[in-house]
């Protein structure tokens, strides 16, 4: 019995600390979480409102059951934050002039922040680390959902327009960048052009080299004979032809005489250099024009023309020019579109500058019709010849509309002696069919004029390069306007030349790079020019002229 009882009282004493023993390591578990909180949250005690609000949730996590209604209001401000921010920042960048509405925007954002610093919120939301207020709560619900409702409708409002400007703005970029290689493959192409149109074609090529052939073959058969007294005679009609290309000077005189009425009564003067002036001859020896004279010189014969006289030939001599046309073209060249016509080399060819000499050249004339070799003449020209000039010295079409081909396109105005000689609206006219007075040319010394701007414009501050900028102040009141019908040009650039207007065209002229005679021809006026060709010559056929 004793030793019962004894057993028992062991078993009890026993099961008594056990409990014991699990109370303690609770209770010391239960003390050093607290503590740790106690000191973690201690540490932030002044932090900002999001770290307070933290320290109170995670304090009363589990005993206060507004918290989860806090947090759903707290994010749902926060995200309307973020929303009303992200638009105001498309309304920058867009550049939209809603200078209010941006306002908005930037106030509704700041409200929001605003209305959780509110001091009575802080107290008894944020900051505390007891129950929520109730009161506090319902207001603070009140004021971010009155807000939240006016930070939807002002989206709503704003959406739709935000988007479509920011498609518009996305369109304006994708315009700029396709302009941007639009203005790049155009001034590729315009380079490519400007080579196309300074390369001479290997038809033409050919045919000099056959020429030249057929001239050292038979030397007796291509003799010189003595001028000819209808070269001289003033009651006939002169015209003054100055090219290196065989076929185009050919055509040009083709059509002359088989438009004209009385075809023996015309003389060409054609005026080549020395290089040209055997095949040229040649050419005109095995296809003589069945009526009609000609007369084919180089421009060495005219030994007055000498770079003491001539101020072109004197510039044509300096290292400066030279470099201009030839020291890094390619690479300049795609640099700059509008001035790579300037860089052509024919400009540096006295071929280009003879017509400023004409009255020196033939003495005996009275009038003389210049054309260049890119024309083709369809009709009789023998009226040219009668029209009342009204003591002018130059005939031509003038070429302006609107703004258009004005004087102030051609020189520059900038220079005190343009801006006081000549008038900006100045209409300009054209070279390429011009009916000259020869004595009208003396009388008012228009190739002394000529070589006084020629000889100011030697840095190129007057105008770029070219004739026609000299002609137009050689000849500025000077040149009386003809009918357009005369004289329609654009041929050589222009695919919207009317059909009807060429029709009517005495002269049509492929002014421009795309010549007839080049690959790069505008294939709708080329056979206007093909027609004239003497496709029976041998030397065309055998150098794949193509027509």
């Amino acid at each position: 019995m004793a030793v019962a009882v004894r057993g028992g009282r062991g078993g009890g004493s026993a099961l008594r600390n056990f409990f014991s023993y699990r109370i303690f390591v609770s209770a010391m578990f239960t003390l050093l979480f607290l503590a740790t909180l106690s000191v973690l949250f201690s540490s932030h005690h002044d932090s900002t409102i999001g770290n307070a609000y933290l320290h109170r949730s995670l304090v009363s996590l589990s005993s206060d059951p507004l918290k989860t209604r806090l947090d759903l209001i707290h994010k749902q401000a926060n995200d309307h934050v973020a929303l009303v921010n992200a638009y105001a920042a498309y309304a920058r960048k867009l550049k939209l002039e809603i200078a209010k509405q941006l306002k908005m925007f930037e106030d509704l954002a700041q409200n929001f922040s605003d209305l959780q610093s509110k001091q009575n919120y802080r107290s008894n939301l944020f900051d505390t680390d007891g129950p929520l207020d109730d009161d506090s709560l319902k207001q603070f619900e009140k004021e971010v959902k009155d807000k939240v409702k006016f930070a939807r409708l002002l989206i709503a409002d704003s959406k739709e327009s935000y988007d479509n400007q920011l498609k518009i703005q996305k369109l304006k970029d994708t315009i700029f960048a396709v302009n941007e290689l639009f203005v790049k493959a155009k001034k590729n192409g315009a380079f490519a052009s400007s080579i196309a149109a300074k390369s001479t074609p290997k038809s033409l090529h050919c045919l000099a080299m056959r020429l030249m052939e057929e001239r050292i073959s038979h030397p007796e058969k291509y003799r010189d004979e003595d001028p000819k007294p209808e070269y001289e005679d003033p009651t006939l009609y002169h015209y003054a032809i100055f090219s290196d290309n065989v076929i185009a000077v050919s055509v040009v005189v083709n059509s002359v005489i088989k438009n004209a009425e009385e075809p023996w009564k015309h003389v060409f003067h054609v005026v080549t250099d020395r290089m040209n002036l055997a095949a040229m001859k040649v050419w005109f020896k095995m296809r003589p024009i069945q009526q009609g004279h000609i007369e084919i010189k180089s421009v060495e014969d005219f030994t007055f023309l000498t770079s003491s006289y001539v101020p072109v030939l004197k510039q044509l001599e300096s290292a400066k020019l030279q470099n201009f046309y030839f020291q890094n073209s390619a690479e300049n060249a795609t640099k700059d579109v509008n001035n790579m016509k300037f860089k052509n080399p024919k400009y540096l060819s006295m071929l280009n500058h003879l017509r400023f000499y004409l009255p020196e050249m033939y003495p005996t004339l009275h009038r003389i019709l210049f054309l260049d070799d890119d024309v083709v003449v369809q009709k009789d020209l023998t009226a040219l010849w009668t029209i009342d000039l009204d003591g002018k010295v130059n005939g031509a079409v003038e070429t302006c509309f609107g703004s258009f081909h004005r004087y102030s396109q051609y020189l520059n105005f900038s220079h005190p002696l343009v801006r006081e000689k000549f008038s900006p609206k100045a209409c300009a006219w054209a070279f390429g069919m011009n009916i000259f007075d020869l004595d009208a040319w003396r009388r008012e010394k228009c190739t002394e004029q000529y070589h006084y701007w020629q000889n100011l414009n030697e840095d190129r501050t007057l105008w770029k390069l070219g004739t026609l900028p000299a002609g137009l102040m050689t000849f500025f009141s000077k040149t009386k306007s003809l009918d357009k019908s005369w004289h329609v040009l654009g041929l050589g650039f222009n695919p919207s030349v009317s059909m009807d207007e060429i029709h009517k065209a005495a002269v049509i002229h492929y002014n421009g790079d795309m010549k007839p005679w080049l690959d790069i021809a505008l294939n709708q006026y080329k056979e206007l020019w093909t027609k004239y060709i003497d496709s029976e010559m041998e030397f065309v056929q055998m150098c794949n002229f193509g027509v």
